[in-house]
């Protein structure tokens, strides 16, 4: 059985659900990647409520004349920031089926280097 690019995605997505939950302690961190935007949200699974939320399409990055990948690390940062100011420092990761690779890796590295901890 031959599977279509975003059925392996959903797939792949369902098993890193099974392990990777978002509590009120250690929210989730899903990173959204679509051709053109990257889009990254902390959630709080038990409550069900989206805590922070960025993307490649706010203001302030969207003016920023960068690549795609540069405008995903600017996205790890700006998540980074609004998670510090709501009081969210840990997080569990979850790279949504993507490959830990180009645009889903540098969000990563920037919301490390924003501060949180995962």
């Amino acid at each position: 059985m031959v599977l279509s690019k975003s059925n392996r995605r959903q797939r792949l997505r369902f098993r890193i659900r099974k392990t990777v939950s978002g509590t009120p302690e250690r929210p989730r961190l899903a990173v959204f990647r679509s051709n053109k935007e990257i889009y990254a949200q902390i959630i709080d699974d038990v409550n069900a409520k989206t805590l922070v939320a960025a993307s490649s399409r706010d203001k302030n990055i969207d003016t920023a004349k960068v690549n795609k990948t540069e405008a995903a690390k600017l996205v790890g940062k700006a998540i980074a920031e609004k998670a510090l100011k709501a009081g969210i420092e840990t997080i569990a990761f979850d790279r949504g089926g993507y490959l830990y690779h180009g645009r889903v890796k540098s969000l990563a590295e920037g919301a490390r280097e924003g501060g949180l901890k995962f």
